[in-house]
């Protein structure tokens, strides 16, 4: 079942270009939010914390470097400082090249804006599929240097031709056992039956895998979701809103979830292991009818620290790194041999663990590109009339 496609509300509206950005920048914030919060309840002690953060936004260093200077721009956090005290200069030593993070955010826009101007600041920047392919097409990233990077080190359908997946999150179906009388739910169409499963959803107030979830409780195969038969899809949704909280944070669909405001909800993975583990099991979640969502690298065009940007992409995909973030966030490994190395008591949280792989499908980034700024308009008026 594994797709085959080539692949707050938001603060600010659907941007112009890159649309699944937005995606993956609410879920990277997410990211650290959960970081810290585990920091805060104690659950994650100060190195642990930093290495997490290290993983998540800065990952591996480059080597054998071609500039003095590496400049990642990512979606920041408020220990990303303390990250770069603990960790810069044991990497700048290592790869004979200061790293340094740009925390205001690599919106396409920005990306696009500096490209243009010919005064390009950034060398990586943490994006997402329909990114990548939106930039990419107007010429405004650098390919993928797959000679540097090594494609045996990602499934074939996380090496897009601008983008590299450096991890992986699913959106899923939580349920509250505590609401659920008899058979738990096993799929979209579960969610959608109010008459077995009766009580309040919740869903992200935004048309990521709320559309694909729809087509599939309308009983469109899997592998048939692509491209979305968008009417189909609003028909499906517009049926079950009266019973949808929409949540507009990763923090917000957990607590729902936590506090029995819901009984059911569509979630980020990452949340999923959140709130399994709080509520000791009374919350669980199922791998079935799952949507992979890749988090991806991208190289803006004339980046100045040239192949050197390419090497530290392949140095994020050392299994080490991965699982680190699997452990503290419950984002999966891109790589396949960190798969392999996932200690049993993590595989059950693993969105890119095989057998959970197999139950899923994959988001199709180009989809996204192609259709977002007016397909999340008309999703919007939708869900608020």
């Amino acid at each position: 079942m594994f797709g085959l496609g080539v692949a707050p509300e938001l603060r600010e509206a659907p941007w112009k270009f890159g649309r699944e950005c937005v995606m993956t920048e609410a879920w990277r914030r997410d990211c650290v939010d959960i970081l810290q919060e585990n920091f805060n309840a104690g659950r994650l002690d100060r190195r642990g914390f930093l290495a997490s953060l290290a993983a998540l936004s800065v990952s591996g260093p480059a080597f054998g470097q071609t500039s003095k200077e590496v400049v990642l721009a990512n979606w920041g956090g408020s220990a990303l400082d303390g990250m770069m005290q603990a960790y810069g200069p044991g990497m700048e030593a290592d790869v004979g090249a200061k790293l340094s993070i740009d925390t205001s955010g690599p919106s396409a826009g920005k990306i696009r804006q500096m490209v243009e101007s010919g005064r390009v600041a950034w060398d990586v920047c943490d994006s997402g599929i329909g990114t990548s392919f939106d930039l990419g097409r107007r010429g405004l990233l650098e390919p993928i240097d797959y000679a540097i990077v090594d494609k045996t080190k990602m499934p074939l359908s996380f090496a897009y031709p601008w983008g590299c997946a450096s991890s992986a999150y699913s959106y899923v179906l939580a349920w509250d056992s505590a609401k659920i009388q008899g058979e738990a739910p096993r799929n979209w169409a579960d969610f959608w039956n109010v008459a077995k499963y009766p009580g309040k959803r919740t869903m992200w107030r935004n048309m990521f895998a709320v559309l694909e979830s729809a087509l599939m409780a309308d009983g469109v195969a899997p592998d048939k979701i692509y491209p979305i038969d968008v009417k189909r899809a609003f028909a499906k949704v517009k049926e079950i809103k009266p019973h949808v909280i929409f949540w507009q944070s990763g923090a917000e669909s957990e607590q729902l979830l936590r506090d029995g405001e819901v009984a059911l909800g569509n979630i980020w993975s990452t949340r999923a292991k959140q709130v399994v583990e709080q509520t000791k099991g009374r919350v669980a979640f199922t791998w079935s009818d799952g949507i992979v969502t890749p988090g991806v690298w991208v190289v803006p065009k004339g980046n100045p620290a040239g192949k050197l940007a390419q090497r530290f992409i392949a140095r994020t995909l050392e299994p080490e790194r991965q699982i680190l973030l699997l452990r503290t966030l419950g984002s999966g490994p891109s790589n396949p041999a960190a798969s392999d190395l996932v200690p049993a008591e993590l595989k059950p949280f693993n969105p890119t663990d095989r057998d959970n792989l197999a139950k899923q499908i994959l988001i199709d980034g180009p989809w996204y590109a192609d259709n977002y700024t007016d397909v999340y308009q008309q999703f919007l008026d939708l869900i608020s009339a």
